[in-house]
């Protein structure tokens, strides 16, 4: 009786355990009019927030969040201050500690609401190319930018995202990133959503652009969940778009 006694308190806590990670889980996707999230994987969500441009209209704009032990690193900034405001409080309100952002380009729908992660000092990584560019806007004057050349490994509990620069494309400057424990890439616009156009090519690299997205290819052949700059997420095939869009630019 007494040992009947135990296994129910274990089974009892181990419910209570499990419930707690489900609601967790449920919590932290949001669905408003400003800003969205949507869980992809065990630690990969995708934000989505609204930047309206003259010439595309109302553009909805993709980032990466990688959570893991309640911590949190966020790939390209909501669109806005407004938006960006509303994520960080979001996280906050569930438990989640932001320990880094990393803009993967110097764009507005990736750098747009950085001085809302600035008011909260939450470490902001940017390649030196991205930084280049965003030194000559006054707005970024008093930023303490953490910044790096090719390659950043950035740490979240005892697991990496790997940031790297393979080359041009969307722009001269634009990085990706890889979490290695759910395979998951963040190529922000320098990758295509799958039957996407070309879109915004004022500050590309056409010829560069296919081989770029085929190194990233070559180093994860295998991976599960690809988050493109705009439009739905998916998998390694969104790669194979990209670089088949913009093939026939390498070869002029």
């Amino acid at each position: 009786m007494y040992n009947l006694r135990i296994f129910s308190i274990i089974f009892s806590l181990l419910a209570i355990i499990s419930t707690t990670t489900i609601i967790s889980a449920v919590e932290l996707e949001t669905d408003s009019e400003d800003l969205k999230i949507i869980k992809l994987s065990e630690h990969t969500y995708q934000h989505i927030s609204y930047l309206q441009t003259e010439s595309w209209g109302k553009v909805a704009c993709n980032g990466m969040i990688i959570i893991e032990n309640s911590e949190a690193l966020i790939f390209d900034t909501p669109a806005d201050n407004e938006s960006a405001k509303l994520l960080i409080e979001h996280l906050i309100s569930n438990g989640v500690k932001i320990i880094g952002i990393v803009p993967t380009h110097f764009h507005e729908d990736c750098v747009g609401g950085l001085s809302e992660f600035k008011k909260e000092e939450i470490p902001i990584y940017i390649s030196n190319r991205t930084l280049a560019i965003l030194e000559k806007d006054d707005q970024y004057i008093g930023y303490e930018f953490l910044t790096f050349d090719n390659e950043l490994t950035l740490n979240i509990a005892d697991n990496v995202v790997n940031i790297e620069y393979s080359g041009a494309g969307h722009t001269v400057d634009n990085v990706t990133a890889y979490f290695q424990k759910d395979e998951s890439i963040f190529g922000g616009c320098l990758v295509k959503e799958v039957g996407a156009t070309k879109g915004n090519l004022a500050d590309a690299d056409v010829k560069e652009w296919s081989n770029t997205v085929s190194k990233i290819k070559h180093k994860y052949p295998n991976a599960k969940v690809v988050i493109p700059g705009h439009g739905n997420a998916g998998s390694i095939e969104l790669l194979d778009y990209t670089i088949e869009l913009f093939e026939e630019q390498t070869k002029k």
